[in-house]
């Protein structure tokens, strides 16, 4: 069989590490598109995923993602007709399920936050197969036109798949100069607000001023561009580590002594592996939060002050892993009829 992968995000390459691995085991053909976004293609790199790049990311404006997903749509209908592909799979990128759809391609997206509306009545309504966590309600999902059995559920969490055969690698901290007798915090900025736009996100500067000046703490802070990453520089806060490349980010959470982000999958990866994990995230929250939040392992953040800030003793909470074949059984399902 041959298949078709778009990653067009950092957290795509994490879900489809395992779920490609599992192909190639198959004797299925596996082609990778992406684009330029982020740490995407760094990402790829760093575990060995050969990948085509087309488009990039459309910036924060809506003109600017309009035509960023215009054009994209295009590009992919050029460089996926005549390919022969059987299966086509996405994690949201609704620009794959809604090319698939036009090429006749059986497709599968699988995501796991119901709120981001625009992109799942384009992307979810073109796809053959959607696959969320079972923490998301049926109804939430019905608003944009995905029932069973075009609808499929798998129990926990992505992470908890992708992460299955995952073990830290220590060195990670002798890269980044981490010193063994502070308390390590990895922060993950908001996604799409400038840090330095004091007005329109006032926490996290609080936030890395609080973690800054402790000299119990090392707080590692992991900004989502270039733009962040030279605003934390700038702030020249001495407890503060900012990397200058993309990092082994899943060794680094499972050996820190809590997490703090404003993301998803970060505080869901920290959840996975039995970490400490605070919240920051100021959106809608989704049905995986939810459940997290009421099994204790997640917890909302709103002020610096009410971080515990201290060494994690033992292996903290128990890890929680899940064999990725269960995901790609409902992924493959696209190519059966309903």
């Amino acid at each position: 069989m041959r298949v078709w992968v778009d990653i067009s995000a950092p957290a795509h390459v994490l879900v489809f590490r395992p779920l490609i691995g599992l192909l190639h085991g198959r004797g299925d053909e596996v082609e990778v598109t992406t684009r330029a976004y982020a740490q995407t293609l760094e990402l790829l790199d760093r575990h060995g995923i050969d990948a085509t790049v087309i488009g990039q990311h459309g910036g924060r404006s809506r003109l600017g993602k309009a035509f960023a997903l215009t054009g994209r749509l295009r590009a992919l209908k050029h460089y996926a007709r005549g390919r022969g592909y059987d299966l086509a799979l996405a994690h949201g990128s609704h620009e794959l399920t809604m090319t698939a759809r036009r090429l006749r391609i059986p497709s599968a997206t699988t995501h796991d936050y119901e709120y981001a509306t625009l992109q799942h009545h384009l992307g979810d309504r073109a796809a053959t197969r959607v696959v969320v966590p079972e923490a998301i309600p049926l109804k939430r999902m019905a608003r944009f036109g995905v029932r069973p059995p075009k609808l499929l559920q798998y129990p926990g969490l992505k992470e908890e798949y992708y992460l299955y055969d995952f073990e830290p690698d220590r060195s990670v901290l002798g890269e980044l100069g981490v010193e063994s007798g502070r308390t390590l915090v990895v922060v993950r900025t908001p996604p799409d607000v400038s840090l330095y736009h004091r007005r329109s996100n006032p926490f996290f500067p609080r936030l890395l001023a609080h973690l800054g000046s402790q000299e119990s703490v090392q707080a590692v802070v992991l900004p989502r561009s270039a733009e962040q990453r030279a605003y934390v520089v700038g702030l020249e806060l001495p407890s503060v580590i900012v990397p200058q490349q993309a990092v082994d980010a899943q060794s680094l959470i499972a050996l820190a002594d809590l997490v703090v982000s404003a993301g998803g999958t970060m505080n869901r990866e920290a959840a996975a592996l039995g970490v400490p994990v605070y919240t920051t995230y100021g959106g809608r929250i989704g049905g995986v939060d939810e459940m997290l939040m009421g099994e204790g392992r997640l917890r909302p953040l709103t002020d610096p002050r009410a971080l515990v800030l201290e060494k994690r003793s033992g292996d903290g909470a128990t890890r929680v892993r899940r064999d990725p074949k269960v995901l790609l059984e409902l992924l493959l399902s696209a190519t059966s009829p309903i």
